[in-house]
């Protein structure tokens, strides 16, 4: 579940805001990813609340990147469009919340809590500036 659209639809927006050379309007990016306009509202006013983006409102109004492209990480992106932190599975990172209280005697949890520790390192030092320049 790492990656959900809301997710894939932050980064797309990021990264034409990134290029863009004044504040763009959800109409705007709406169109540009051909995707819902209203699912999108929602994505950037998460992002806006979380600081990557700024939010005008009025005429001339949109959004844009709070902070320089370098500054932005994909692990705050995700969190910020998801409400949660990503996950590589729906497993529980910490033994005591299991959902099924069977952490303990889980053959696998070791090896998926290491893994995930190992996605969010990469998340945490991939930026926005990265992912730019590819």
């Amino acid at each position: 579940m790492l990656m959900t659209r809301a997710s894939e639809y932050a980064i797309l927006s990021l990264i034409i805001l990134a290029k863009a050379d004044k504040p763009l309007d959800v109409d705007t990016l709406s169109r540009e990813l051909d995707i819902s306009k209203s699912f999108l509202a929602k994505i950037l006013q998460a992002l806006a609340r979380k600081g990557i983006l700024n939010s005008f409102k009025g005429v001339n109004g949109g959004f844009e990147l709070a902070r320089l492209s370098s500054e932005i990480t994909m692990l705050e992106v995700m969190e910020a469009a998801e409400g949660k932190s990503p996950a590589v599975f729906s497993c529980s990172p910490s033994l005591e919340d299991c959902p099924s209280h069977k952490a303990m005697s889980c053959g696998i949890w070791p090896f998926l809590n290491r893994l995930q520790g190992k996605v969010d390192a990469f998340l945490g030092t991939l930026t926005l500036e990265a992912i730019l320049e590819e």
